[in-house]
């Protein structure tokens, strides 16, 4: 049985915050430390998308009145899967447990 990449979007809202720089390491922190321990082996990063108008890479990232909408990627390698939808119901699984009411979808899945 082959090991899989699963790599996750989730959204990630924040009050109070001053800067679309903070409003990232906040949600990045925040997510560490609801995935530590059970699921300290996950991989966050800030989201990116790309700029429609110049095809480079932003922050998926916005704030609005002290609120702040953060996209993260979240990776989680899979061992020993049945099959690409099987790594992604186990990752969904881990992360989605330590991740309580934070939305979750697939963006990637690549078998190692």
């Amino acid at each position: 049985m082959p090991d899989y990449v699963v790599t996750l979007e989730s959204a990630w809202i924040i009050k109070d915050v001053k800067s679309l720089d903070d409003a990232v390491s906040i949600a990045i922190s925040e997510a560490g430390k609801r995935l530590n321990p059970a699921a300290k082996f996950v991989e966050i990063e800030a989201g990116m998308i790309a700029c429609p108008f110049c095809e480079g890479e932003l922050n998926s990232a916005l704030v609005v009145a002290n609120t702040a909408l953060v996209g993260l990627m979240l990776q989680i390698k899979v061992f020993r899967a049945e099959s690409k939808e099987h790594a992604v119901r186990i990752a969904k699984s881990v992360v989605g447990k330590a991740l309580r009411e934070v939305p979750l979808k697939v963006q990637e899945v690549v078998e190692q």
